[in-house]
């Protein structure tokens, strides 16, 4: 082979592995770059499910904290009205047990 020649090819050879080498180069960032973005994206949406999941949370609490006012309302008025009854109640048979109580201290057993 001439030397010139296998000089002119072994240069070729280089210039096409140095060009392959930019295109694999460029390849590579290319993919980096879009793995960034699919990872940018990717956190966003999570953050956007997290406040909607944290934004429903937030609505079931409100919610069932206001359903417990109510139930402490209901509650409250159901112990007062039962109060209300029993103190009707005893104050209808207190004095059958007064009588009964001066019966009783009142008679002496021989």
């Amino acid at each position: 082979m001439d030397p010139i020649r296998g000089q002119g090819g072994i240069q070729m050879l280089l210039t096409a592995e140095h060009e392959a080498q930019q295109i694999v180069t460029a390849a590579r960032n290319l993919k980096m770059t879009r793995l960034k973005q699919a990872k940018e994206e990717a956190e966003r949406e999570v953050a956007n499910y997290r406040s909607h999941l944290e934004a429903e949370y937030q609505k079931q609490i409100s919610e069932s904290s206001g359903s417990s006012d109510s139930t402490v309302k209901r509650l409250e008025a159901e112990t007062e009205a039962k109060i209300q009854r029993l103190k009707e109640s005893a104050s209808k048979v207190s004095p059958e047990v007064v009588q009964m109580l001066l019966k009783y201290i009142t008679t002496v057993r021989t």
